[in-house]
């Protein structure tokens, strides 16, 4: 199938920047690109069009861009907390998503969609894990997820205590040491 030349209107990571004209499969410019107002088709009216904005386009990015990194600066070091079922050995009864994960930080008081969170995989087991979080295509921060059963347990977690079965392992008593059987079939006798 023919690829698609599109003209991008922002940064698109591991695809270009802003005024670039770059060729992708239609697929991903129908559903991609082109709804997000990240490009526009790339044709003669197009990049004329283009041209003549380009300057206004450059300056709200880059104020975009500002506002962004002020954002970053104040929120940098975010930590929310998700409570979830989980089994004995931490396995989360579901996962984590970025919907999850957006609802959380919004609740926090840094608003967010879903889209913006970027997670590799969807989180399955308890703990602190490290998110990023894009604010614009050029400025992300890292938010530290931090999924438990309980607000207690997060707190500790949060704390770097252990929880669950490694902190049963570490609270148990010493197993005390059994006697040997004096009248087991092969017990020396004690003779003095």
């Amino acid at each position: 199938m023919a690829q698609v030349e599109l003209i991008l209107l922002q940064r698109v990571e591991k695809l270009g920047q802003m005024g670039d004209v770059v060729k992708v499969k239609p697929g991903y410019a129908r559903n991609f690109l082109l709804p997000g107002n990240r490009a526009i088709r790339a044709n003669k009216a197009n990049l004329a069009k283009f041209e003549a904005q380009r300057a206004q386009l450059e300056a709200l990015n880059i104020k975009k861009r500002e506002e962004a990194e002020r954002l970053a600066e104040r929120v940098g070091g975010l930590t929310v907390a998700i409570i979830r079922q989980a089994g004995e050995a931490g396995g989360l009864y579901g996962s984590v998503s970025s919907r999850d994960i957006a609802d959380a930080t919004t609740a926090a008081g840094l608003t967010i969609s879903r889209s913006q969170v970027i997670l590799e995989q969807p989180i399955k087991s308890l703990g602190i894990t490290r998110v990023k979080v894009s604010l614009h295509p050029e400025v992300t921060i890292d938010v530290a997820v931090n999924v438990a059963r309980s607000l207690e347990e997060a707190e500790k977690q949060a704390r770097g205590e252990a929880v669950g079965r490694a902190a049963e392992t570490d609270d148990e008593p010493e197993a005390e040491e059994i006697p040997a059987d004096p009248y087991a079939p092969d017990a020396q006798p004690d003779v003095p």
